[in-house]
This record gives structure tokens, C-alpha cells and sequence, in this order.
């Protein structure tokens, strides 16, 4: 439930478009809705700005279409992560109007064209071709939470010069997220090209002593840049979600 939602259920009663009662009724799940297998925060727009995100991973179909239900009576926007495309179609089946982003595994069902309140420009650089989808998941994540966001992809150290050509984006982009497997090592060029927060993005890409990811995991730790924080193992969705939050201020 977000202000909006809030405020229009007191304007109906304050106009005796709604009585009382009415608007207890609708109130009454206003915190947490408990549909058995779920536990539904939906006080969580009015607490933090946007609403609960919905883990589609180890959840059923009927799962996830059980607790969108219930956030599309309050919410203007429900994203879905972590979703396999046999899921999404049976989720979909039910929400013919959400969409589904194959490349970042995610659904995302909105009732309005979703305002901007980010300050800036968020920029998602991805190291690798094959770290695009976890860069996507950000790039969604940060669209979908109300922010101008921009993409680059496959400008990692390998050929270091293929960076230099999105010099001016990069320049102007006030947040950026920088996702990278093999040995890491992008954000910490990013993050010494500009005096903007860097959000780096270990994901599980590379061979055999990468870890799955721990390699690079360490190295963005380790960043001798000061500008640079790090989410956990392609996890694309805190990025994108941090780097909103930071866009606001």
C-alpha cells in the first residue's frame, strides 16, 4: 500500500463516497496479510517507498500468482525475481498485463507508467557479455523503482579501451553498478575514473579457481578504490535496489 492507495480511501470517506466501515474493511491487511504460505508486508510501500519484491525462486507458480493477487488489490507495481520461463508462463497466464524479461528472469506488472523520482542517472556496466543477465536484473530492478537508467555491456578489462569509448556516460551517470565475473576487476577501473558511488557485482562467471565467483567476490573487497561498496554473488537485484535508494537523496 502506498501513499496514494492511503490517501485515496480516507478522500472517500472524508467525501461519503465510502463509509466507515468500507474503508476498515479495506484497511484491515493494510500490515500483513497471512494467506497461509506467505506472510504479505504490505505496509512495506508506505515504510521504505516501494513495495515487497517477490523471491520466485523455490516458489510455485500458484505461489507466486497467490501473492501477486493479493499486492495487485494495493500496489502499482509487483516485481517478481528469480523466475524460470515455464514459471513465468503460468504466472502470466493469470496477469496478462505483466511482463516477463527472460534475460533477468523477472516479471514486473505495473498499472501506470511509473514516475521518476530518482535525481540522476544510474549507469549498469557489465564486464562480460555472459554477466548480462544479472546486469539486467539491476537494470529492471532500478527502472522499475522510479530512475533514468542506462546500459553498457561487455567493456571488461580484457579489451579496457572499449570502456574509454562511454567516457561521457559514464561522466554524467550519478550512481553506477558494475557487474563482473572471471577476476573482477572493472569496478575498481570504474570506480577511478569518477567521484560517483560504485556498486560492484561479483557474478559466478569463469573457470575453475573463480569459485563461482568468490574470485571476484574477493577482489572487489579488496578494491584499492575508495568509491566502491559490493552486493553478494550476481546478486543484480540488491545492486539495483541500493543504487535507487541512493538516487533519491
Amino acid at each position: 500500500m502506498d501513499k496514494g492507495y492511503l490517501e485515496n480511501i480516507l478522500k472517500s470517506v472524508s467525501t461519503g463516497r465510502a463509509s466507515v466501515e468500507d474503508a476498515l474493511n479495506t484497511l484491515t491487511h493494510m500490515h500483513i496479510e497471512d494467506i497461509d504460505y506467505a506472510h504479505i508486508d504490505h505496509n512495506r510501500s508506505l515504510r521504505k517507498g516501494f513495495p515487497e519484491v517477490i523471491f520466485g525462486e523455490g516458489k510455485t507458480a500458484g505461489q507466486i500468482a497467490g501473492i501477486m493477487g493479493k499486492m495487485a488489490v494495493q500496489e502499482e507495481i509487483i516485481l517478481v525475481t528469480r523466475v524460470d520461463e515455464a514459471k513465468a508462463e503460468e504466472v502470466l497466464s493469470g496477469f496478462p498485463e505483466a511482463v516477463y524479461y527472460n534475460d533477468a528472469r523477472m516479471i514486473v506488472r505495473k498499472k501506470k507508467d511509473i514516475l521518476i523520482k530518482g535525481r540522476g542517472k544510474i549507469l549498469v556496466l557489465s564486464a562480460g557479455t555472459s554477466d548480462i543477465p544479472v546486469a539486467k536484473e539491476a537494470y529492471i530492478t532500478a527502472q522499475a523503482m522510479g530512475n533514468e537508467v542506462d546500459s553498457v555491456f561487455d567493456v571488461g578489462v580484457a579489451g579496457i579501451h572499449r570502456l574509454f569509448d562511454h567516457r561521457k556516460m559514464i561522466d554524467d551517470a550519478s550512481v553506477l553498478i558494475v557487474v563482473a565475473g572471471m577476476e573482477g576487476a572493472l569496478p575498481s577501473v570504474v570506480a577511478g575514473m569518477v567521484s560517483r558511488p560504485v556498486i560492484a557485482v561479483p557474478t559466478s562467471i569463469g573457470y575453475g579457481v573463480s569459485f563461482g565467483g568468490l574470485t571476484a567476490l574477493f577482489a572487489m573487497l579488496n578494491s584499492c578504490s575508495s568509491n566502491v561498496a559490493v552486493v553478494n554473488i550476481d546478486n543484480g537485484f540488491g545492486a539495483g535496489y541500493m543504487a535507487s535508494i541512493i538516487n533519491r537523496i
